[in-house]
């Protein structure tokens, strides 16, 4: 059975090239400290042998002993006593020629001295090392002078074997710092990549390498944006879907938040310390949902924020509730019709045959008026067929929608700059807003125009949007455009109002036209939008009120 092993973990690898450098550094440290210790206390030696060589030399005593007939007799006990307190390994005085008077060996005396003696015979004191009848011994020889003519030697020596005793005395400390500093160095190497293997979940540079090319592949691929801020709220990371979204170029990894020159009130969620969840927030070009997640770790480490784009969402949605409200006022028709067939049937049964005919026509004839009114003055089919169908919306809440007169829009006339599905949100959430405005009034009528000019800055769609509401409170005319501003109350779950004029905002401004707002001659709000027909983002684009606004409007 073959077993194969795990590679051995990052932190482990680390702390097996830490322990191997550190026994190195220590071995070597050893080494080099025995070896300078050998030389220094080698030296040590010699400078202690000839300062006893010297003090012997010069002692009177000594010279007195030498001007006897037997100078072993006096002397021979002085160099033993001289031995023992000096420690040193051999004391030996001998005559100019080199015959011993003293050793330590009394069975020596009177033999020839082994070693060098002629510097000393010319009155100089030297050191050397030799190998004499006590084995190999670091040695100083120095004259003993009467009267400046040399009358004896002197020679001091430590044996070799007695240094390399002391060198190992001082080599077992040196090995038990250097165990100590090695001890320490494996703890704390292991403290470091028991830290290490904790951050790293114990895996090895091949797998971190696999997964940090697994984290860029994974980053680039995710069409969602992700941002990753620091605890200073600088962007740490960010993924290629939240440059597009973002709208962000360039190397942008350690700019702050409020650098990036994002809408205020996304700045603000990006900013938030507490979680956001599922928030709709409006850029230039885009609806994004924000959802915001602090990281910490006992402490505040960063926020991790991911962006969705629901700007096609938001224009279906949109669509969406334009078919459902097409929907209730075909169910409300039927019912109608209903009521008006059984109303017929009930004429003729009762043999009125011609008021039948009469009733059935008459309403034929308005429906009829009615679309031919509003074909007539915008032949552009969805906005034609927009119209028509936030008509029968608007009657069935009461409110009466006008197509104003001076409405002349062609088929074939808008630019493909300017797709059918934007000019649905711009108008269609214009009239909703209006008929909210206006319900419940007297009277209760939103007119809306569309039609074309040509002004010196190039032709142009208007489209404006009345109604006989409260109007416009000068003290919100410049937030009736903002994100998640109403003077409605919230929906279901706290949602799904202060968006409308938003959205419509956007698309003015992606297709670079102006949106304003000011008072209406019914004393409503008058809502006016100007596109570009020579192509989208012409020229420059605002949304603003109009000087002179008064009354409320609920938006």
């Amino acid at each position: 059975m073959r077993i194969r092993l795990r590679p051995r973990s990052l932190a482990g690898q680390l702390f097996a090239m830490q322990a191997v450098l550190i026994a190195v550094v220590v071995a070597g440290y050893a080494l080099f400290s025995y070896l300078s210790d050998r030389g220094q206390a080698e030296d040590a030696a010699g400078r202690q042998a000839r300062s006893v060589a010297l003090s012997i030399a010069d002692s009177p005593s000594v010279l007195e002993a030498i001007r006897t007939p037997e100078p072993t007799t006096r002397l021979q006990p002085y160099a033993v006593r001289v031995m023992r307190d000096t420690d040193v390994d051999f004391v030996t005085i001998m005559d100019p020629r080199g015959i011993r008077w003293t050793h330590p060996d009394p069975e020596q005396i009177g033999r020839p001295f082994r070693g060098h003696i002629e510097p000393a015979q010319r009155g100089r004191t030297f050191t050397e090392t030799y190998t004499g009848t006590l084995g190999p011994s670091v040695r100083a020889v120095a004259p003993v002078k009467d009267g400046g003519q040399v009358v004896g030697l002197v020679s001091a020596g430590i044996k070799v074997e007695e240094i390399s005793k002391r060198v190992r005395e001082q080599l077992t400390a040196l090995l038990g710092v250097a165990a100590g500093a090695l001890l320490l160095g494996a703890v704390g190497t292991y403290v470091i990549n028991a830290r290490l293997r904790r951050h790293t979940h114990g895996m090895n540079a091949d797998e971190l390498s696999r997964m940090h090319d697994y984290h860029q592949a994974a980053l680039h691929a995710v069409r969602e944006g992700l941002l990753m801020l620091d605890g200073q709220y600088r962007i740490a990371l960010i993924n290629d879907g939240g440059r597009e979204l973002l709208d962000v170029t360039g190397d942008v990894v350690g700019s702050s938040v409020p650098d990036l020159g994002l809408p205020a009130q996304l700045t603000g969620a990006l900013l938030a310390s507490e979680p956001r969840v599922d928030e709709v927030h409006l850029t230039a070009r885009r609806v994004l949902v924000v959802n915001t997640s602090p990281v910490s770790g006992g402490e505040r480490r960063g926020t991790v924020v991911t962006l969705r784009d629901v700007t096609e969402l938001q224009s279906l949605m949109g669509e969406l509730d334009t078919e459902r409200g097409f929907t209730q006022a075909l169910r409300s028709q039927a019912h109608e019709a209903a009521n008006r067939l059984h109303t017929v049937v009930s004429l003729i049964e009762l043999g009125r045959a011609e008021e039948a005919v009469e009733f059935a026509t008459a309403e034929l004839e308005l429906a009829q008026a009615l679309t031919d009114q509003v074909v007539a003055a915008v032949s552009e089919p969805v906005l034609a067929a927009l119209l028509l169908g936030k008509t029968a919306q608007a009657n069935e809440r009461g409110v009466e929608l006008v197509v104003s007169p001076d409405s002349r829009l062609d088929d074939g006339l808008l630019p493909p700059s300017l797709p059918a599905r934007d000019l649905v949100t711009i108008l269609g959430n214009l009239i909703d807003n209006a008929v909210d405005a206006a319900q419940g009034g007297t009277p209760s009528r939103v007119t809306v125009a569309a039609y074309t000019d040509e002004p010196d800055t190039g032709p142009e769609l208007r489209l404006r949007v009345s109604d006989t509401g409260a109007g416009v409170d000068p003290a919100h005319a410049d937030l009736v455009f903002q994100r998640g501003f109403s003077t409605k109350p919230a929906g279901p779950g706290g949602r799904g109002r202060g968006l409308g004029l938003a959205l419509v905002r956007q698309a003015v401004l992606r297709h670079g036209g102006t949106l304003t707002v000011a008072q209406a001659e019914e004393g409503g709000a008058r809502f006016e939008v100007r596109l570009p027909l020579g192509g989208s983002g012409s020229r420059g684009a605002s949304a603003q009120a109009a000087p002179g606004v008064s009354g409320g409007e609920d938006v």
